[in-house]
């Protein structure tokens, strides 16, 4: 999810998503959620056809001891160990955000209030859209609100969350309306269309191509007023897209033995059909 809101802020930016390799990329938070971020957004620019070293570049994760360097290697672990940068170790978040100028921040940290206000201006000064992700929840964990990211930037900012936080006003009358990077974005897909043509594995590719398929999804409005996830009301319709971006996947991957020439010729039409609706008949009691 994470991904498809990265990339659906790089559209938001008025970039494609293969722009993503160009980036400068803040990750506060050296655990398994800040290094899972990490790889998936490092093999999606694998995939845009960057080598290891040019994505690896894009990279500085910081845990509470700075900026991950080699000179702590023995400290790490092997994920870790992989973005760790050879200069510079131990760096702060502000002086990362000085000297590299980053173009994207991520918090995965737990920490609430980490990102201050200097952080976040000296980011705004530097990068004309800067994208702040705070992901950590609940909301008290955020390392910082949609209001401040909002205020600090000046309404620059491209801003989703973890947590759920309130339309925002800032003085000169701009409203701006955060978006929650949610797992029910793309989870409920990729389940329906991994179900639906039984595919054995879920590979990269797939979780990949359900990124992009949720991304795709964002409406012009919806980039003009900088969001990166589509609207709520949306998520039946999304589902179906991410599902049939991941059949189409396991078709090219040969993992789709349950699907015949018929449901293939129409697959919209086809997923639609398999969906759940909750709509129930109503019970009526039948009196003597």
């Amino acid at each position: 999810t994470t991904l498809a809101g990265v990339l659906g802020a790089l559209r938001a930016k008025g970039e494609l998503p293969t722009s993503l390799g160009d980036q400068r990329i803040l990750i506060a938070g050296a655990g398994s959620a800040g290094i899972g971020v990490a790889q998936v957004l490092y093999q999606a620019m694998l995939e845009h056809g960057r080598s290891e070293e040019e994505a690896k570049n894009c990279f500085f994760i910081a845990d509470e001891k700075g900026l991950l360097g080699t000179e702590r290697l023995d400290q790490l672990s092997p994920e870790q160990a992989m973005f760790a940068r050879d200069t510079d170790g131990g760096l702060t978040l502000n002086d990362i955000v000085k000297k590299y100028k980053p173009t994207m921040i991520l918090g995965m940290t737990a920490v609430g209030g980490l990102f201050s206000e200097k952080l976040i201006r000296d980011m705004a000064d530097h990068c004309e859209r800067p994208i702040i992700f705070p992901l950590s929840n609940p909301t008290i964990k955020a390392e910082c609100s949609a209001e401040q990211a909002f205020e600090w930037t000046n309404g620059k900012c491209i801003f989703a969350s973890g947590s759920p936080f309130d339309p925002v006003q800032l003085k000169d009358g701009r409203t701006f309306y955060p978006t929650q990077c949610n797992n029910m974005f793309v989870f409920p897909g990729i389940g329906l269309g991994v179900t639906l043509c039984g595919a054995k594995t879920v590979t990269d590719r797939m979780l990949y191509v359900a990124a992009e398929a949720l991304a795709n999804y964002l409406t012009e409005d919806e980039l003009a007023q900088g969001k990166v996830f589509p609207d709520l009301s949306t998520i039946r319709d999304v589902s179906k897209k991410v599902a049939i971006a991941v059949i189409e996947e396991a078709v090219r991957q040969g993992q789709a033995p349950r699907l015949d020439e018929k449901a293939l010729a129409n697959l919209d039409a086809f997923v639609q059909k398999k969906m759940y609706d909750p709509v129930y008949v109503p019970l009526i009691e039948k009196r003597a």
